[in-house]
């Protein structure tokens, strides 16, 4: 494996007019001095796009690798955790000031919240407009959630972040995100037992790439976004290193199927 990956550039359209990298990097329960260093590694492999959340107590540590390796060219996402409803400003004020930053790209709502969904959701709107945050969106909710949402304010999310990967793969909720101008954005996508799954170990063996790679290149190619999450320096290059190879439609076909087999 190359110590420079070929990493993929392509981007989803967001509505403040930015683009969020399909590929991006995860950060969830990476900690202390080892999120500083994994996510320094993401950002030298070639990442331009890092997730991380108030939840996973790691802002601090990645708002430095960051600004070590230059803010410039880095979308930056975080999340509120629904248990912080009505503490929205202070909560966001708190992330930008541990990721040492202006404003974040991307601000998610991590969970829906219940009853406070929409005053939530009003306080995002605000935020936004008071160029704190760039882009606002949620994470975890559904079509249903994300219409109410909607409909009471007039701003629809600019991105849903949900379980995703070939095995959770759904073609009609896709299209519903697409129909809505809602970006989808996949984690976990290397979980569940994915990489140990016979045909993407088969496609990954035939085509001379490692499983990981095969899952990663399935999202980019189905326009979604996906963050990997490693604190192997080796891994984190491999999961980036996927612009080098195209899956044929055979090979997309097998993977999609095996949501419907799930």
């Amino acid at each position: 494996m190359s110590d420079m990956p070929s990493v993929p550039t392509a981007a989803a359209p967001l509505p403040s007019g930015a683009a969020m990298p399909l590929l991006g990097f995860g950060t969830w329960r990476l900690s202390g001095d080892a999120a500083r260093r994994a996510t320094a590694e993401a950002l030298a492999a070639g990442y331009r796009h890092v997730d991380t959340a108030t939840m996973y107590g790691n802002e601090r540590e990645v708002g430095a690798a960051v600004r070590e390796a230059g803010r410039g060219g880095v979308f930056v996402t975080t999340k509120l955790p629904p248990d912080h409803a009505g503490r929205e400003r202070e909560t966001l004020e708190q992330s930008l000031e541990q990721l040492g930053l202006d404003v974040v790209d991307l601000w998610l709502v991590h969970w829906p919240p219940g009853n406070a969904g929409i005053g939530v959701w009003e306080r995002f709107v605000a935020a936004r407009q008071d160029g704190l945050v760039r882009d606002i969106g949620v994470s975890n909710y559904s079509l249903a959630q994300i219409d109410e949402l909607d409909r009471a304010t007039g701003v629809r999310p600019a991105v849903n972040q949900v379980p995703w990967s070939p095995l959770r793969f759904d073609a009609p909720l896709l299209q519903a995100h697409r129909d809505r101008d809602v970006v989808l954005e996949g984690y976990s996508g290397l979980k569940g037992g994915t990489i140990e799954h016979p045909v993407v170990t088969g496609i990954a063996g035939r085509l001379g790439r490692t499983p990981a790679q095969v899952v990663v290149r399935w999202h980019l190619q189905h326009g979604v976004v996906v963050i990997p999450k490693s604190s192997s320096p080796e891994r984190i290059r491999a999961n980036a290193d996927v612009d080098g190879f195209t899956l044929g439609d055979d090979d997309m076909a097998a993977l999609d199927r095996l949501g419907s087999a799930a």
